[in-house]
């Protein structure tokens, strides 16, 4: 057999680098370069995306705000919660309104403030504090009447005065200060309470009478108001009454409760 022209599988192949890339016969093939062109980017129909450096940066600054916001909050929320726990602890109240239970107007709160050997006073002076409420209330019911059966409107609006500006006035001006006086022992405190609580009693008293001078007379259910219109009108006659004894009963437990306060004060000091 002829083996002169099989070809060695061994035998490499010349190749000539600076050829015109034409290959001989029973050349093997070679691969072709890779082309100059560009792979999609660049083209004329390439899609491109802008993405605006403001938005992000508007962005950014938002979350930074809102981060800055968080952190104030919570700070603050560190401080207020510090503040109550360094007022509970030091035993400091709070004058929340209370009372009435069914519509809160003041704060009252004697037995867990006030102490125990000094709230039986602090009570007594309460239904001090409500005693002239209710003379000063029962006071217009019955000037009222009075004015219904022809005794004149004058007498009605001054009557409303009274216990319109009665009612706080004796209770910031006396009650209150005595109250803050029992719970702190202030000696200011209770040097207010006693000038004003004189000041009470003097208009029970003033009350009690009615007499016909400074304020109109009719416009006071005391006893010389009761005696004028009792000839007129019984009905309101018996209303003047009624109005003179609760006068006559709160400036009593009036008198009682500065001399229980006064010896009080005097043995604390």
């Amino acid at each position: 057999m002829n083996r002169h022209h099989d070809p060695n599988p061994f035998e490499e192949e010349e190749v000539n680098p600076f050829s015109n890339g034409t290959a001989g016969p029973g050349s093997k093939p070679r691969i072709p370069p890779l082309g100059s062109e560009t792979l999609g980017f660049g083209q004329k129909h390439d899609a491109t995306v802008d993405i605006p450096l403001d938005t992000m940066n508007d962005s950014k600054s938002k979350v930074k705000e809102l981060a800055a916001w968080e952190a104030d909050l919570k700070r603050r929320e560190k401080d207020i919660k510090r503040r109550e726990d360094s007022v509970a602890k030091a035993g400091v109240p709070t004058d929340d309104k209370n009372w009435p239970p069914f519509f809160p107007l003041i704060h009252h709160d004697i037995p867990n403030e006030i102490p125990v050997h000094a709230q039986r006073l602090q009570y007594l002076a309460f239904a001090s504090w409500l005693g002239i409420v209710l003379c000063l209330v029962f006071n217009v019911i019955a000037v009222t009447v009075c004015w219904i059966k022809g005794g004149g409107v004058k007498i009605f609006f001054l009557a409303t005065i009274y216990a319109l500006l009665g009612c706080p006035l004796s209770y910031v001006l006396w009650y209150q200060p005595l109250y803050r006086a029992m719970r702190t022992d202030s000696a200011l405190r209770f040097s207010w309470f006693f000038l004003f609580y004189l000041l009470h009693i003097g208009f029970c008293i003033f009350a009690a009478i009615a007499p016909p001078i400074v304020f109109h007379g009719k416009s006071l259910t005391g006893i010389l108001a009761a005696v004028d219109v009792f000839s007129d009108h019984v009905l309101v006659g018996i209303f003047y009454l009624v109005g003179f004894a609760l006068f006559c009963l709160e400036s009593l437990l009036s008198l009682w409760v500065l001399q229980k306060i006064y010896m009080y004060f005097r043995g604390s000091k």
